[in-house]
């Protein structure tokens, strides 16, 4: 892509409204310097120098969005909890809208504490419960998004798998944004298996892709367009879903994009150095949505948030990305 059409491109996103839509959470990061190990088992024991929060799951999709265009609006359930509180107040403080969050008094806040030290993580801590939204709050959420939907260009749905989103939900949903004409991406999960039907795109990386298609991943091959399991799964998503394209992450190899419309497109990993990894595919759904929203076509939207991609893994925690850094990833790789 020459830098012209990418900048143009950034400065079209700039004009867009999203909305996104799934499993809102709370990411903690707890850091600290270990120097010796605990007397009471044979574990590391953490010195905690600092702590710091971050909007997680759906919500840092929407926060990966907020650098690149007008309006973002977050939709989801948290509970009546601190942990909400904060939630909302990191995402007003990045402009983000949260009128349509709704509160549930049956679901904590989902938290995920990951404790780091010498830039290594430790372990993880997950406080969540998982059950089902009650009725009540897709109620609710439907008739809140029901008078958004007409502000927006596009919709990510963001699925973690921990009981936002239903079929019934999605169904409603996807029918309220077809009568719209809209963009309508999902970046599913294979433990939570939707029908996505009706979406421009869903992005999964190669394991969900391959445990979608109900299929065996035998390892993956060095040139991803010579890869017949991986293009055989790409083209039996496009099939179960009759969808116009299936975007794959594969982590160090980059991405395949499978359009119904023409031949794999591959996009190889941008990324330099890998520090971490934690929201990376956020970013990806998000650019690659942004992208198609501001006109961008398909393959143009893959390499967007290929690079995307690229720029976060080389930062720690759950991070996101300026169009600075954007467009400086594009010229690094010989843009023109």
């Amino acid at each position: 892509m020459k830098v012209e059409r990418i900048q143009y491109l950034l400065d079209e996103a700039r004009k867009q409204r999203l909305l996104v839509v799934g499993d809102v959470m709370l990411d903690e990061f707890v850091w600290g310097k270990v120097s010796r190990i605990s007397p009471e088992a044979p574990v590391p024991v953490v010195e905690v120098q600092s702590e710091s929060f971050y909007p997680g799951g759906a919500a840092n999709v929407a926060r990966n969005l907020r650098p690149f265009c007008n309006a973002v609006q977050i939709s989801g359930m948290v509970g009546q909890d601190a942990a909400a509180g904060r939630l909302r107040s990191l995402l007003h403080d990045e402009g983000i809208a949260t009128e349509a969050l709704v509160e549930s008094v049956e679901m904590p806040t989902i938290v995920k504490t990951r404790i780091i030290a010498r830039q290594q993580q430790v372990v993880r801590v997950d406080r969540e419960r998982r059950i089902t939204a009650p009725k009540a709050v897709h109620e609710s959420v439907l008739r809140r998004l029901e008078s958004l939907l007409p502000e927006v260009e596009g919709v990510i749905f963001e699925d973690y798998g921990k009981g936002f989103l239903t079929q019934d939900f999605v169904d409603q949903v996807g029918a309220m944004i077809s009568k719209t004409g809209k963009i309508f991406t999902a970046d599913p999960n294979p433990g939570n298996p939707l029908r996505w039907t009706g979406v421009t795109t869903i992005k999964p990386n190669r394991a969900e892709a391959f445990a979608m298609a109900g299929m065996v991943d035998p390892g993956a091959s060095d040139d991803p367009l010579e890869d017949s399991a991986l293009l055989q799964a790409g083209a039996a998503l496009l099939e179960k879903f009759g969808i116009r394209s299936v975007l794959v992450t594969l982590s160090e190899h980059g991405m395949i994009l499978f359009d119904r419309e023409g031949p794999p497109y591959y996009t190889p990993t941008r990324a330099k150095e890998v520090f971490d990894v934690s929201g990376a595919g956020d970013t990806a759904i998000a650019l690659f949505t942004l992208a198609l929203c501001a006109g961008g076509t398909l393959q143009e939207a893959a390499e967007i948030s290929n690079h995307g991609s690229a720029v976060v893994v080389g930062k720690f925690g759950t991070a996101t990305l300026t169009q600075d850094e954007l467009l400086a990833s594009f010229k690094k790789n010989h843009a023109f």
